[in-house]
């Protein structure tokens, strides 16, 4: 057995709008939406009367997928500390590689993006930052330099 590859990441988010234009606005690309409900979808979540609707996005070269999931039912609970950091467990970014990470960081900003922490530069080979996006998500860019 092994894996053949990793198909996508997902995110639960309140407004799935704005989940779509904050990504959009990073650069990826909608691939489309959909409601998703039903018996089977309550037995993969161990959950009850599921209903969402989903927003798949990649990335603009096709290999990276994110999925941005709204639940009407039942109501999506907020992980705690809502705006955790990244020595929180659990899913600590999402990282792209950006042509222009001072273009982007501008992009996002327009569609909520804050960051957490400053723009560094590592040695003479990137610069990075830290975000935080939709439903308090951590996005990490960085811009190679070499």
């Amino acid at each position: 057995m092994t894996i053949v590859r990793m198909d996508h990441v997902s995110v639960v988010v309140d407004d799935l709008d704005a989940a779509v234009e904050f990504f959009t606005a990073l650069g990826m690309e909608l691939e489309g939406t959909a409601p998703i409900e039903g018996p089977w979808v309550d037995r993969v979540n161990a959950l009850d009367h599921v209903r969402v609707d989903i927003a798949m996005m990649r990335t603009p070269d096709g290999h990276g997928r994110l999925e941005l999931t709204k639940f009407h039912h039942p109501t999506a609970i907020s992980a705690q500390p809502e705006n955790a950091l990244g020595n929180t467990l659990g899913l600590r970014s999402v990282m792209f590689a950006v042509d222009d990470l001072d273009a982007t960081i501008a992009s996002v900003r327009a569609h909520g993006g804050e960051l957490i922490g400053e723009v560094a530069q590592y040695q003479d080979s990137f610069r990075l930052c830290y975000l935080r996006g939709p439903a308090g998500i951590i996005v990490s860019l960085a811009e190679q330099l070499t």
